[in-house]
């Protein structure tokens, strides 16, 4: 049986995905902030017949992103880095003084990967899934933080674009390795907590975006696909951005001082 871990599973997207999968006979570690709210929203998924572990850590500091790797178990067949946050509200840090939306939606992915690495090479073949957003806005590479002139529109799409980076990034390097790693845009406006507080109009529902995001991390006709970006089931071109390896390369080694590795 697989194993997954599902980042953000306490409601939306994440909660889906958790659901199919423990209905479908998977391990599922579903990640939640805390103890407290993962014990709140997914006590019916972790009482239910299914196999389904709650794993904790707030994404939006490093130091728990390190714990919450620790709880994963040395058979790991998918991760799937879906946990985020929308672009409603001012400018706000994370716990180690990064742009919040770039440190929980990004870094924190950036970092599970480079942590659970030996745990998928050895669980091979296995998946890596970021979630993504159609909603993508290139780098500044002089203001990553966006510490002049703030919008939160932009720190989420710079977010969401530096996480197809990181997959194309992360399917050049696990080549042969028998790891893939995809990522997508699972659904527009999809009717989430993310979404509807944010005042917007839900055009699309959580299940369009299950059946996306269930492809990548489950279908066994995409099991050699790597290094590609999907719009709902379709493949997509992403941001410009995204197809240059310099852009690629200073990302990477930004992230790599970011995170301490």
């Amino acid at each position: 049986m697989s194993t997954v871990l599902v980042t953000g599973a306490t409601d939306g997207l994440g909660r889906a995905l958790a659901t199919r999968l423990a209905g479908n006979g998977a391990t599922v570690l579903a990640h939640a902030r805390s103890e407290e709210r993962g014990r709140e929203t997914l006590g019916e998924l972790l009482d239910g017949p299914g196999d389904v572990r709650l794993v904790v850590g707030d994404l939006a500091s490093l130091q728990a992103v390190r714990a919450l790797a620790d709880q994963v178990p040395d058979r790991l067949d998918v991760l799937v880095n879906n946990a985020g946050i929308g672009f409603a509200g001012g400018r706000e840090e994370s716990e180690d003084g990064y742009e919040l939306r770039f440190a929980v939606n990004y870094l924190a992915g950036f970092l599970l990967a480079a942590l659970l690495r030996d745990r998928l090479v050895a669980s091979a073949p296995a998946r890596i899934v970021n979630v993504a957003s159609a909603g993508q806005q290139a780098i500044d590479f002089d203001d990553v933080m966006l510490e002049d002139g703030y919008d939160g529109a932009r720190a989420y799409r710079q977010s969401k674009l530096a996480q197809i980076m990181h997959s194309f990034d992360l399917a050049a390097e696990l080549e042969g390795e028998g790891v893939t790693a995809t990522a997508l845009h699972p659904a527009t406006f999809m009717a989430t907590k993310m979404v509807t507080g944010a005042g917007i109009t839900p055009a699309s529902t959580v299940q369009e975006g299950l059946e996306a995001t269930w492809r990548l991390v489950a279908d066994p006709a995409l099991e050699r696909v790597s290094g590609g970006y999907f719009n709902g089931t379709s493949e997509a071109r992403a941001d410009a951005q995204a197809y240059d390896a310099d852009a690629r390369r200073r990302l990477r080694e930004l992230s790599e001082r970011l995170v301490g590795s």
